[in-house]
């Protein structure tokens, strides 16, 4: 039978002694207004348990991640993420415990890194020694608005545009290849393309004799497709 049992006699002792004392949420999100443990508040009670147990509490980073992001007034806005090992240590014997976890915060200044290991402490700690939560515990006094993701605009395809418009037999043909790409243009708010699409039109129409008003799928047209409708 393994001896070296003193970090789990300590973790329990912890755990005992915070289910009798416990930590009040006495502090309050800015933004929106429920109430959270913070970490001053863990260190405070946690210490004197831990050195009362013979519990030594010895952390790692493993790793960190940093993004820039934006927020909606458009400053700018550091999320990072630190992945942590702690040890917890017993006194007595040397036995050794050791908990992996994962912090993240978001900070617009320096103190994106440091509040992400505060909270992979604070939940390393809740979760090792049972430490009772109810309610939205959420670490940061600051809730931060990002703003959304930029939408990914897909090119669109002038030069076959541009080639069916040539290609056309009839002005329903022209009209069929014309009419997308104008639409697109015009919300891509590209002027200098929606001339060339509209010189293409003009001499090409010239080209063909007489106006037929078929159907706009007449013939084998490579178009872009884009619903709209319009009058060339």
């Amino acid at each position: 039978m393994n001896e070296n049992l003193g970090v789990y006699k300590a973790i329990a002792a912890v755990t005992a002694a915070m289910a009798k004392e416990g930590i009040g949420k006495g502090r309050k999100n800015q933004q929106q207004g429920y109430s959270f443990r913070g970490i001053d508040d863990v260190y405070n009670v946690l210490s004197g348990m831990l050195a009362t147990a013979g519990l030594c509490i010895i952390p790692r980073i493993l790793s960190r991640v940093c993004e820039e992001r934006t927020t909606k007034s458009g400053s700018a806005l550091f999320y990072v993420t630190v992945e942590a090992e702690y040890d917890l240590v017993s006194s007595e014997d040397g036995s050794k415990h050791t908990a992996k976890v994962f912090g993240e915060a978001m900070d617009s200044a320096d103190k994106a890194t440091n509040k992400a290991m505060s909270a992979a402490y604070k939940y390393m700690a809740f979760q090792t020694f049972a430490i009772p939560t109810e309610g939205d515990n959420d670490a940061d006094a600051v809730t931060h608005v990002v703003a959304p993701a930029a939408k990914v605009v897909v090119p669109y395809d002038y030069d076959a545009a541009l080639d069916a418009m040539r290609a056309a037999k009839s002005e329903a043909q022209l009209k069929a290849a014309f009419v997308p790409a104008a639409k697109r243009a015009k919300t891509d708010d590209d002027a200098a393309m929606l001339d060339v699409l509209t010189l293409c039109k003009d001499e090409c129409k010239k080209e063909i004799a007489g106006s037929i008003s078929g159907d706009p799928s007449e013939g084998d047209l490579n178009i872009p497709a884009l619903g709209g409708k319009a009058v060339i």
